[in-house]
């Protein structure tokens, strides 16, 4: 299989391998975390040296960043269903409230995309040359840009730059709330009975809610 990948040299052979490593890469993702998963592993269970595997990607963290792409754009389009048509105008923060209850529902029940925007910006980002850096950050305003789009389509009255700003915090709140929400298990031994546990529904609506607030 090595020599197979080293004899890749047109553009569909590269790309061919480029998804063999990154359906390998989503393999592993669904059976531990990210932080578990070396660069040695991955190779070996492409069938690859180290070095073979770093002719398609940058790096260790680039091919996850391939994968965190592809569930984020994946995610879109689900949520966008999720969403549902725009609908009449509803009292108090009503529609704000199932807006955030959607996003929240549809991303807690991905795991991988979870964990994988949580280790984005402190785990991911740390290891990637500036041109890949550049052409990552494009396609991940690009999907926060869509983001803030589907909610603004939604709550009209919300200018452009603030729906921005709340696909922003979805992200951000997310990021620190995941990992709370699943410690190690060390971390969970020691914790004291009945500690609460931060709500990502809940911090969306807040957020929401209270932008729409300001333009009223």
């Amino acid at each position: 299989m090595s020599a197979g990948f080293q004899r890749a040299r047109r553009p569909e052979q590269v790309e061919a391998r480029r998804r063999a490593i990154l359906a390998v890469a989503g393999e592993l993702l669904a059976e531990r975390p990210v932080a578990e998963i070396s660069l040695r592993e991955l190779s070996c269970r492409v069938g690859l040296a180290k070095s073979n595997v770093l002719r398609y990607f940058d790096s260790r963290e680039a091919v996850f960043l391939e994968v965190l792409d592809g569930l984020w754009t994946a995610w879109l389009d689900d949520l966008a269903e999720a969403l549902g048509e725009p609908g009449p105008a509803e009292p108090g923060f009503v529609r704000e409230e199932r807006i955030a209850g959607t996003i929240a529902a549809t991303l807690t029940g991905r795991r991988v995309l979870c964990e994988l925007l949580s280790a984005m910006a402190p785990v991911l980002e740390r290891n990637i040359p500036v041109e890949y850096a550049r052409g990552f950050k494009r396609r991940a305003a690009a999907n926060t840009g869509r983001l803030g789009e589907l909610v603004r389509a939604r709550v009209p009255e919300l200018p452009p730059g603030e729906a921005r700003h709340f696909a922003d915090g979805v992200v951000v709140l997310l990021s620190g709330s995941w990992p709370a929400a699943h410690p190690t298990a060390a971390v969970a031994a020691v914790e004291p009975a009945g500690t609460p546990v931060f709500e990502l529904a809940d911090g969306l609506t807040n957020l929401l809610a209270g932008l729409v607030a300001r333009q009223r």
